[in-house]
């Protein structure tokens, strides 16, 4: 039986090959799924749905909008360390609980020859002791940004500027925010591995339960 999480699907009407026109999301289709309708036939090489790229292909521009932004922090005008900048990702991806955003950065500093311990620590980097001082202090930004909605002691930006210019500086804010906004939209529209059910819910109270006096001692069972 499929579980809960094969069953779910994205908020929003998936758009089946048959409808696309506009020749980048053709492209995007073909690389990503050959021949294959993604809607009928889901499934990509990273093991995802491929329901983000089927929802963004509702707008044809803002879908070429956010390749095009995939194509810039990996163009080679980029100043920063790939490490760096993916720990910056995959940060942003774990504070704003996209499992979607987390996953795949997490793939993709294995990719860069991350080891595994530091990867697994992202969690919980401020108390791990296998980060050194530069991922430290990019993890740091990264809260700032994606957790503190970008209120950033300027002591952060001094350690940054040790040994970062403004312009990596800037590259790193830009993508590590853009990453932010992914996580957001891939949760709200339940793309992807974000495509789960809400697990703050109330827990009901046992049979009997006086709503009115939360310190009441528990019923006794009948004997």
């Amino acid at each position: 039986m499929p579980t809960p999480e094969e069953d779910a699907m994205p908020v929003l009407r998936q758009v089946p090959r048959s409808e696309v026109t506009d020749e980048t999301v053709i492209a995007y289709y073909n690389r990503l799924f050959g021949d294959r309708d993604p809607v009928a036939e889901p499934g990509t090489a990273t093991g995802t749905p491929g329901d983000w790229w089927t929802v963004y292909a509702l707008a044809p521009d803002i879908f070429k909008h956010a390749v095009d932004g995939f194509a810039v922090y990996r163009h080679p005008a980029r100043k920063i360390d790939p490490v760096l900048r993916e720990l910056g990702q995959t940060r942003a991806g774990w504070v704003k609980g996209s499992q979607f955003v987390f996953s795949q950065h997490c793939k993709s500093l294995r990719g860069l020859g991350v080891s595994d311990e530091k990867i697994a620590a992202i969690p919980h980097w401020a108390v791990a002791d296998c980060f050194d001082e530069q991922e430290r202090a990019v993890l740091a930004y990264a809260d700032c940004l994606s957790q503190a909605g970008g209120r950033v002691p300027l002591a952060v930006f001094d350690k940054l500027k040790s040994f970062w210019d403004d312009e990596q500086i800037f590259e790193f804010t830009y993508i590590t925010c853009l990453y932010d906004m992914h996580a957001v939209i891939t949760r709200a529209l339940r793309m992807e591995y974000d495509a789960r059910e809400e697990p703050i819910v109330e827990i009901a109270a046992p049979e009997g339960f006086n709503a009115a006096d939360f310190l009441s001692a528990p019923a006794r069972k009948p004997e």
